[in-house]
């Protein structure tokens, strides 16, 4: 087994995040309720944002005291960026994506005060292929690590990373970064799913990310409070196993 894993103090239970992908604010609380006290970090992306009053459920979410993660991967002229990152930061929201190029990456970290700037790698939905067609000639891991690096530099705080790429980013980048790996999936992947890049809960952390999403495996089952409490039981045996007491 990889010695990668985090040592930031990270509550356990908050290292597992749910993202609400789901059409409408009803069911988004529904799912919410139904997973009650397994899960504390929830991820609202841009399906919620297009289904009503987004920033609703964001107050919901935290006076139940939730964490939020705003994903709505913002992209834009920086100027742009930097003043919805500035509006979002008045809000009591813990992490937000962008995307973007290094001017957009800066004009983010300037004005997110004690918001927490993500910004995306290479999505977990994209392979070699599709890298290809976007006319990228360097590999994925020299654009995940290139990407991370000038992140950083530029004061964002972490990256959006397949669980693949998370050893790389740990040698080659400063451990302060934080790295949320998307993409899990507890048991061998689809071939209709159009997550490429994927690893499970335990790769993910042993590989040395801070936090991870799940989505559909959480979304999906059959019991799902039952599936968070899996997740969560897979990350507290991670660390609380031998390897992780560094």
């Amino acid at each position: 087994m990889s010695e990668l894993l985090s040592t930031k103090s990270i509550p356990v239970a908050e290292r597992l995040i749910v993202a609400l992908d789901l059409p409408s604010i009803p069911e988004a609380q529904a799912l919410v309720e139904e997973l009650g006290d397994a899960v504390v970090f929830y991820k609202v992306g841009m399906e919620l944002f297009m289904a009503g009053d987004y920033f609703g459920l964001i107050d919901w979410l935290k006076a139940r005291g939730k964490k939020v993660f705003v994903d709505l991967k913002f992209f834009d002229v920086p100027e742009t960026v930097g003043r919805a990152i500035r509006a979002l930061s008045q809000r009591d929201v813990d992490f937000a994506t962008i995307h973007g190029n290094d001017a957009i990456m800066a004009a983010a970290a300037r004005e997110k005060g004690t918001l927490k700037i993500l910004a995306v790698t290479v999505l977990t939905s994209l392979d070699r292929g599709d890298l290809d067609d976007l006319g990228f000639s360097c590999d994925i891991e020299a654009l995940v690590a290139s990407r991370a690096r000038r992140a950083l530099a530029l004061g964002c705080d972490g990256v959006i990373s397949s669980g693949l790429e998370v050893p790389l980013l740990r040698r080659e980048v400063d451990d302060k970064l934080l790295v949320i790996s998307p993409g899990i999936r507890p048991v061998e992947n689809r071939p209709a799913d159009d997550q490429k890049r994927v690893v499970s809960v335990e790769q993910a952390f042993r590989n040395g990310a801070d936090y991870i999403v799940v989505g559909r495996p959480i979304r999906d089952a059959g019991d799902r409070r039952a599936a968070a409490l899996a997740a969560q039981a897979q990350i507290a045996a991670v660390f609380s196993s031998p390897a992780s007491d560094a």
